[in-house]
């Protein structure tokens, strides 16, 4: 046996696919990213994206694995829901009878949304996920600032 045989060579692997689907997912949660990052929040332009990369590589990774075991598949889609809603609860910060960074957090779960759905080729959730997260950051942030004013 030749022990060039244990390596898989590059051409039989789908990387195009993949890379389309993790540059979506990055793309999207970009957005959000920056909306966070111009905030001045404790998560931003790099936690976000890095987030929807993950979720979606998770999907990815066990895809072909769990193909034949929708139960499998869906407990990974639990667990990387449950470690979100982990990261989101670092982003949380109470002090002085204040509560911050829950928009954060929800960003943050929203961001994985994008990922899980991308992942699992469901662009169109995604898209919409992205456009009422960053809606809800950018237009509603405004409403907030201008009350405050």
């Amino acid at each position: 046996m030749d022990p060039s045989d244990l390596i898989p060579r590059l051409s039989h692997l789908p990387l195009l696919p993949h890379i389309r689907d993790l540059t979506i997912a990055y793309a999207i949660a970009l957005l959000i990213g920056w909306n966070r990052e111009r905030e001045e929040r404790s998560a931003g332009l790099r936690t976000f994206p890095l987030v929807a990369v993950a979720a979606c590589g998770f999907v990815q990774a066990t895809e072909q694995l769990l193909a034949a075991h929708p139960d499998g598949a869906a407990r990974v889609i639990e667990g990387v829901i449950t470690g979100i809603g982990f990261i989101g609860g670092g982003a949380i910060l109470k002090g002085g009878g204040e509560v911050h960074g829950t928009a954060t957090a929800a960003s943050l779960w929203a961001t994985g949304a994008i990922g899980i759905s991308v992942g699992l080729a469901q662009y169109d959730v995604a898209i919409v996920i992205g456009a009422f997260t960053a809606g809800t950051l950018f237009v509603l942030g405004w409403f907030k600032a201008r009350e405050g004013k």
